[in-house]
């Protein structure tokens, strides 16, 4: 056979395979949500806070992908997708009523996994419908892009034009990505930037009165975000990989245990059998030792932390929560890490001492608990003696999380669960507590909270730099600032600086009135909150 005719024959066959995937055309109803999307985009963020106008948007991107998503399609029978929707119209809720960052995090965070979940409705991990989501997000507008055509009736270097205009907006737009990394990076060069790209946008409003170079780039940001909303691109490598995971163990018969070693003059079974004995006492001297370990220092802090504990005079309480928090926190997740390890395959199904492993690994598991108790103790008595903090928030619930992953970890220990199951729940407790974090007005409570006259040091500077909802509750306790022994605020260096309350007081004073200014400038309903609008009517 000749083998120029051979290749001959084989070349289209061969260059078909390397060729891309013939694009799918945008829908009717996505050629005209685009646009609408951008425009709606626009003009509900340009130069406004965050408020009902993510609300709305929310609102915009729910009903068009529910729009959008066929009848009898299979994500409509997720329940993980409803859950996200509820998730994303309670997070834009919370922002129209208290704007706060967390629930602008929350928000977008429920957006993204309900369109990861659109994507891939059989996905079960939280983690992976978010990578889904921001991997299609990613490659949305350039589909647009490439959907875009000239018009046919053209001549040639229109074309031409057209053909190299939407080459060079990807470089550009990769170009203004990397530009906002190195201005976070660098002062300096933020402010060198910042000095051209004014100039730039100065000539640009001498050519276009009527378009500023700031609105322009506002404006492709919209393009980009409402793409990445409307046109859903199909990312199948995490629904892949989740495929080759189940919610609980089971037996591996051609597998040895970690520490077997297969030896020739023993038989296959009777070596599966020592390698699992070898495991096992493994397992049981560990549980065995950190046991007594974990129950003396759980009996010292029942002693110590649990009833009528007073600190000494002189004792210093941050150390003491700050430094034992993180200790004792690592040391409750390297216990649940041991136990996934030890529980991850065979030794689940050791029959000879399957039930004292397990009753030895519950112990531990609720002698963790116990710890975490201690950790919550020692939380309380910082916040009973200094006041509430963002930290100390973040403990409280991160100790929430913590039991909740203790039980998961006990049903890992009696039901056989896969480590995938304990990922997928968490997944979802944390979820939930984000949901929490968003509904919470916690900076209104921490105010309330550090203004009683118990204290003897209130951090004015720490009350002063919280939003604006804030300030009633400045208003309402600065008369009783002059009987506080000490207030403090932050200098330059980070360093606690002590002032007078006469300072604090006409510190709250111009606070206000800086934000009564503010407020009347942004009194557009995009950007307004209840919550600021219930501050204006109490100022």
């Amino acid at each position: 056979m000749n083998p120029t005719a051979e290749s001959a024959e084989q070349w289209p066959l061969n260059h078909a395979a390397f060729a891309q995937p013939a694009l799918t055309p945008l829908t009717a109803a996505q050629k005209l949500l685009l646009p609408l999307g951008v425009v709606l985009f626009d003009w509900l963020f340009w130069r406004e806070n965050g408020g009902v106008n993510i609300l709305v948007f929310t609102i915009f991107i729910i009903g068009s992908q529910l729009l959008m998503l066929p009848r009898h399609a299979p994500a409509r029978r997720s329940g993980y997708l409803w859950l996200m929707v509820g998730g994303s119209l309670f997070a834009g809720m919370m922002m129209a009523v208290y704007g706060s960052g967390v629930a602008a995090l929350a928000c977008t965070v429920s957006l993204l996994l309900m369109l990861g979940y659109i994507n891939q409705p059989h996905l079960k991990l939280v983690l992976y419908a978010l990578l889904t989501a921001a991997n299609s997000v990613a490659q949305a507008w350039l589909r647009v892009l490439r959907n875009v055509r000239a018009p046919r009736n053209t001549g040639a270097g229109a074309r031409r034009s057209w053909f190299y205009g939407r080459l060079l907006l990807v470089p550009l737009v990769i170009l203004g990505a990397f530009h906002l990394l190195f201005a976070v990076a660098n002062p300096r060069y933020e402010e060198l930037s910042s000095r051209a790209l004014a100039a730039l946008g100065n000539w640009l409003a001498m050519l276009l009165p009527d378009i500023s170079f700031a609105h322009f780039l506002f404006f492709l940001l919209g393009f980009v975000v409402t793409a990445g909303a409307i046109v859903t691109v199909p990312v199948y490598v995490f629904a892949d990989h989740e495929s080759r995971f189940g919610e609980f163990i089971r037996r591996q018969r051609d597998r040895l245990a970690s520490f077997g070693v297969r030896r020739p003059d023993f038989r296959w079974k009777n070596t599966r059998t020592l390698d699992l004995r070898k495991e096992f006492l493994a397992a049981a001297a560990v549980f065995g030792l950190v046991n007594v370990l974990l129950l003396a220092v759980n009996a010292i802090d029942i002693n110590w932390l649990w009833f009528g504990f007073v600190p000494a005079k002189g004792f210093d309480l941050a150390q003491f929560v700050h430094e034992g928090t993180y200790v004792l926190i690592f040391s409750i997740l390297l216990a649940m890490g041991i136990v996934l390890w030890f529980f991850r395959r065979n030794l689940n199904f050791y029959q000879p001492g399957l039930p004292w492993l397990r009753w030895g690994a519950t112990v531990w598991v609720l002698q963790n608990a116990i710890l975490a108790v201690s950790v919550g103790l020692r939380n309380y008595y910082y916040i009973l003696n200094s006041g509430i903090a963002y930290k100390r928030i973040g403990v409280c619930f991160f100790l929430l999380l913590t039991f909740f992953g203790l039980v998961t970890v006990l049903l890992k220990i009696w039901q056989r669960r896969s480590a995938y199951s304990l990922i997928r729940l968490n997944a979802l407790a944390v979820y939930a507590v984000l949901l929490m974090l968003a509904a919470g007005n916690w900076e209104v409570w921490m105010a309330r909270y550090n203004l009683q006259p118990r204290f003897r040091n209130i951090d004015i500077g720490f009350l002063l730099a919280m939003p604006g909802r804030v300030l009633p509750e400045l208003v309402a306790h600065r008369a009783q600032l002059a009987q506080v022994p000490s207030l403090t605020i932050e200098d330059e260096y980070g360093q606690a600086k002590s002032i007078a309350a006469f300072d604090a007081q006409a510190r709250i004073d111009a606070a206000v009135a800086a934000w009564k200014i503010q407020y009347s400038i942004n009194s557009d309903w995009q950007g307004l909150t209840y919550a600021d609008w219930e501050t204006y009517q109490e100022l």
